[in-house]
């Protein structure tokens, strides 16, 4: 393992100035306008969708944006598959109910299953009535025959299925002890990532040692820190970008970011099932059989949560082809999402993403203490747990897991 100097003090990064936020600020804007003027066609596709990117970033929207995304949609059956991915990507983030008229045409002659179950999803947001979800399957069944298990499907109609019935997406306090208990992964380390259904309300992230104790802070309490697991587009998991799958993920160490959104605090290494060989994710060197299946994956639950359907969004995202996804601090901007329920914090392309202020110096860093909970517990092998609580709509308190692991305890 790769050992860094972990305690990080007086991290500087220029572009976390006031004066370079303003610069890059001015500099996208300025991105956008130029991108979004040039005609599309095939050559400038890709700038345009550097123009969506940055559009998704800053939230912005505005009459005049407006129209020129919506003449996107003009030629969206001619375009390739990564700006009919990247257009539609926008519109769930950006424009949750306006596009649904030209989204539904895409979904009739969608290209392939991620281009169709965006489409899908932007149009289930807002409508879970019976005629759309039938016509839903109907065209999956029809224009995609020789798909029907792809992971993207799977998880689009275990969607459907639960659509109506939200009470069995979540775990009773019982089944979450399970969870919590030192029976569940023995001997490894253990971050635990609870989050609500509704992404835009932070998470809480606890760390369990190997015996099965979780870390406490300086003041002796349990160690907690906030923890967003929404992506920017607040897609769906199964989806590239989306936001972070519920389930197991393996800790594979440390690592430093070169990324100027992440920035050079420490950051937490995951794979996803699927993202790399069986071997390595179970860390188990005498595993002759490398290929995957959802019955490996299904070794790591307690035998009663072993049809509970949300814990294996890993395993599906790992299979759609989602990879990178780990868990880091930041470095934009926070002020962009001023107003947001999740502000401070700053949403990521999918990953755990912890608070940190900067202006220029780091000024605040939730993801050091994480590190340093991380390293108090033996370090960063070991796995993560993403697990979503219920719907509330608020963030995940303190008080939430000390109530939920004090009952793990004193049930056993």
């Amino acid at each position: 393992m790769v050992f860094y100097a972990f305690a990080q003090d007086n991290l500087y990064t220029s572009y976390t100035t006031v004066k370079a936020r303003e610069k890059l600020f001015n500099n996208l804007n300025r991105s956008i306008n130029a991108n979004l003027s040039l005609p599309l066609n095939d050559s400038t596709e890709e700038k345009w969708q550097e123009a969506f990117w940055a559009l998704e970033l800053l939230q912005l929207t505005s009459p005049q944006l407006d129209k020129k995304i919506s003449s996107g949609f003009d030629s969206i059956l001619h375009r390739s598959e990564d700006f009919q991915k990247a257009l539609t990507g926008l519109a769930y983030s950006n424009y949750p109910a306006k596009f649904t008229s030209q989204v539904s045409h895409l979904l009739q002659a969608a290209p392939n299953p991620k281009v169709f179950a965006i489409c899908a999803e932007y149009l289930l947001r807002n409508n879970h009535d019976d005629t759309l979800l039938n016509s839903i399957t109907h065209l999956i069944e029809n224009n995609f025959p020789n798909d029907l298990e792809h992971p993207v499907f799977i998880m689009l109609r275990q969607k459907m299925t639960s659509i109506n019935a939200r009470g069995d997406d979540f775990l009773n306090t019982k089944k979450l002890g399970q969870i919590l208990d030192k029976q569940f992964l023995p001997g490894q380390i253990v971050m635990y990532s609870f989050q609500r259904a509704n992404r835009d309300f932070p998470g809480l992230v606890v760390v369990r040692n190997p015996e099965g104790k979780f870390v406490k802070d300086s003041t002796n309490n349990l160690f907690c820190v906030p923890q967003l697991a929404r992506s920017i587009t607040n897609l769906p998991s199964y989806i590239t970008n989306g936001n972070t799958p519920q389930g197991i993920f393996r800790l594979k160490g440390f690592g430093v970011s070169m990324n100027s959104f992440i920035g050079p605090t420490a950051n937490i290494q995951m794979l996803l099932p699927v993202e790399d060989g069986a071997k390595h994710f179970f860390n188990d060197s005498t595993l002759l059989d490398t290929v995957w299946s959802v019955e490996k994956y299904e070794q790591l639950l307690p035998k009663s949560l072993k049809d509970f359907k949300p814990l294996y969004e890993s395993y599906y995202a790992g299979l759609a082809g989602r990879t990178e996804i780990i868990a880091h601090g930041t470095t934009i901007n926070p002020e962009y999402y001023t107003g947001k329920t999740y502000y401070p914090h700053t949403p990521s392309l999918g990953c755990l993403c912890t608070k940190e202020i900067w202006n220029g110096k780091r000024l605040e860093s939730d993801q050091q203490k994480l590190v340093q909970a991380m390293l108090s517990a033996g370090g960063a092998n070991g796995y993560c747990v993403v697990i979503e609580l219920n719907d509330e709509q608020r963030a995940v308190s303190a008080e939430d897991i000390f109530a939920l692991i004090s009952k793990a305890e004193s049930s056993k």
